[in-house]
């Protein structure tokens, strides 16, 4: 790895909440262990099931976690992008992987072995405390998403789930937040058809809440769609 690679991912590796409270040399000496992968978007990170003796931090791009729904369907769970980690779960117990992860976009992950990751936090006892804060989020954010698709109708879910993603969303245009998603791979968040999330959308966009263009969403009223959610809650 060049000198410049490394110095790149061990800025990009100190964004991630697990490893941001180590010293510049520390994270030097973990990104010397890591290995550094590029995927393709569309192509399979690890899938459910299968052995699991490493984790990865997102340098960039973006990775989808998700699950076979009962029907066979897929249901995603979350999206990370750069300064994330995943694969954490299966490292710590060393069983098997609890979800597919596919690259969302092109990107480059550290991947860290699980022996160096123990070892880390044998040497830095109060990393533990970023483990448990990361698996608590993401089962707070698990459970919120079980309960919805259970308890609410779908256009409370899909509100719901554009809010959130604009709160994560880099992207921003003179009429809105943008959130890059096409409605199939909403319908896959919300647990619904493309057919039924295209008709939300559409009457969403009538109503000015949003404009849809290719596999983008703007979002030009906000507080309509939070509104909308909060009503739709209460019913």
């Amino acid at each position: 790895m060049k000198r410049s690679e490394i110095e790149e991912a061990q800025r990009l590796l100190g964004a991630c909440s697990l490893f941001n409270g180590l010293e510049k040399e520390e994270r030097r000496t973990l990104v010397e262990r890591a290995k550094l992968r590029s995927f393709s978007a569309g192509q399979t990170i690890f899938s459910m099931g299968s052995p699991g003796n490493s984790m990865m931090a997102v340098l960039s791009g973006s990775i989808r976690i998700s699950i076979p729904s009962a029907s066979g369907k897929e249901l995603v769970l979350a999206i990370l992008k750069a300064g994330q980690i995943f694969g954490e779960i299966a490292l710590l117990d060393g069983k098997e992987r609890t979800a597919d992860a596919t690259a969302a976009t092109d990107c480059r992950l550290a991947v860290l072995e699980r022996s160096d990751v123990l070892a880390l936090l044998d040497r830095h006892p109060s990393a533990w405390l970023k483990v448990v804060e990361v698996l608590c989020d993401r089962l707070r954010r698990t459970d919120q998403q079980i309960s919805e698709l259970a308890l609410l109708q779908l256009p409370v879910r899909l509100a719901k789930t554009l809010l959130r993603l604009a709160e994560d969303s880099a992207s921003s245009s003179p009429h809105g937040i943008e959130i890059q998603f096409s409605q199939r791979e909403l319908g896959n968040f919300v647990g619904a058809t493309r057919e039924s999330v295209n008709k939300c959308l559409g009457d969403w966009q009538r109503a000015g809440i949003l404009h849809i263009e290719e596999n983008v969403i703007v979002l030009t009223d906000r507080a309509s769609l939070q509104a909308l959610a909060s009503i739709e809650s209460e019913r």
